[in-house]
């Protein structure tokens, strides 16, 4: 497995991908399988990105398990534009409703019980948390629901 930092071109959105070699990257790229998880962008590149330099030989500690081999990809050739259409679609959709939602970071389970129990007037918030904090949100009575995108945090971006 290989990953890559990428971005979109019409809004520099960076996200990482991982792909089971340089080769699926290159595949996926020329078939136009890549969208911008944030804007819905199909224009992706390559973002610069820092090496991987691992640990000195004689101080590693435990050998690395084998990669998993990579599956075959779901859509058939012929369901592959509806399948561009449709993820386009759902980070449009997301990229919506981010517009008018405030992000709070890693006080999002705070807020929601906050907002939960009466406490803080109710508002569409978006954050991160772990997902045994996520579980026990939605154990309490919490109404959560996982992003179908990866956000980059307002003070991550470039």
């Amino acid at each position: 497995m290989i990953v890559f930092d990428l971005k979109c071109r019409a809004h520099e959105h960076v996200f990482e991908a991982w792909f089971g070699s340089s080769a699926d990257y290159e595949d996926q790229s020329a078939r136009g399988l890549l969208i911008c998880p944030i804007c819905g962008d199909p224009d992706i590149t390559k973002a610069v990105m820092a090496p991987a330099v691992g640990a000195k030989g004689n101080q590693r500690s435990v050998e690395a398990p084998p990669a998993a081999a990579p599956t075959a990809p779901v859509a058939l050739a012929g369901d592959e534009a509806r399948m561009r259409e449709i993820m386009q679609s759902l980070a449009q959709a997301q990229a919506k409703v981010l517009e008018e939602s405030t992000w709070v970071g890693r006080g999002f389970a705070e807020q929601a019980r906050a907002m939960h129990y009466g406490e803080k007037d109710r508002a569409s918030i978006h954050g991160e948390v772990a997902p045994e904090e996520a579980h026990a949100l939605l154990s309490e009575g919490v109404e959560v629901a996982p992003l179908l995108f990866p956000v980059v945090p307002p003070e991550a971006k470039n």
